[in-house]
């Protein structure tokens, strides 16, 4: 409002009609893209043992993964370089071909910085050294992304509270740290879109301070109750 020089909420309501890019530095100003590769370590790390194996031996046509609030691409991209990695122990790099992996976030800055792929020291700073050896060449004092990682990954706008889900038959849902800046309903309308989505025994994977509360808990099953990793039940 100060930026408009608007003094009521409705002076800023006519300044929002009258210009159509006013929404969007809205959004940049609302939106919270705090995020790293390997946020929360300990959570990547049972995702790696846990659910990446588990994926994998099902064998599907597709593997579909959506990162739900994926900010500037650091989540996918984690989650690309674990099924990659475990492609290559298991000298089955080739079926890496059938993993897609979806990355969307209400910020249109946000995708654009996702689909370059680019990213300074500071997004790397739980990242185990070996990992950004092997992943992250470094290219004009960035690190870029590992082209066979970045292939398994698509970005697109989308705004979660419209509840429908951009994919259908998901087997591994990523949202962290975004449901605490909802309120209740809207928590409850979203963890029944997550269910609709995915597909059967498919994993929800949540921030460390966020929960299942209310309904949601019949939705789905604890895979892993301190690092928020559930199963669609």
């Amino acid at each position: 409002m100060r930026a408009k020089r608007a003094t009521t909420a409705g002076e800023y309501s006519v300044a929002l009609d009258a210009d159509p890019k006013e929404y969007d530095r809205l959004i940049r100003s609302l939106t919270v893209n705090v995020t790293k590769f390997f946020r929360n370590w300990d959570t990547y790390t049972v995702v790696e043992k846990t659910v990446v194996p588990e994926l994998w031996d099902r064998n599907e046509p597709e593997t579909r993964i959506w990162s739900a609030g994926c900010s500037s691409g650091e989540e996918p991209y984690s989650i690309g370089i674990l099924m990659h990695k475990h492609a290559a122990e298991r000298r089955e790099t080739a079926r890496l071909e059938t993993v897609k992996i979806l990355g969307t976030d209400i910020d249109a800055d946000c995708i654009g910085e996702a689909e370059r792929a680019f990213y300074a020291d500071t997004a790397l700073g739980e990242t185990p050294p070996a990992l950004r050896q092997q992943y992250f060449p470094q290219i004009a004092g960035l690190h870029g992304m590992l082209p066979e990682v970045r292939r398994l990954a698509s970005f697109e706008c989308n705004d979660l509270l419209a509840y429908e889900p951009p994919l259908q038959d998901v087997h591994l849902i990523l949202c962290r740290n975004v449901i605490i800046y909802f309120e209740r309903e809207a928590q409850d309308a979203l963890f029944s879109a997550f269910h609709r989505a995915l597909a059967p025994g498919g994993f929800l994977v949540l921030g460390k301070v966020e929960t299942l509360l209310g309904d949601a808990r019949a939705l789905f099953t604890p895979v892993n109750a301190r690092e928020r990793i559930f199963r669609k039940a």
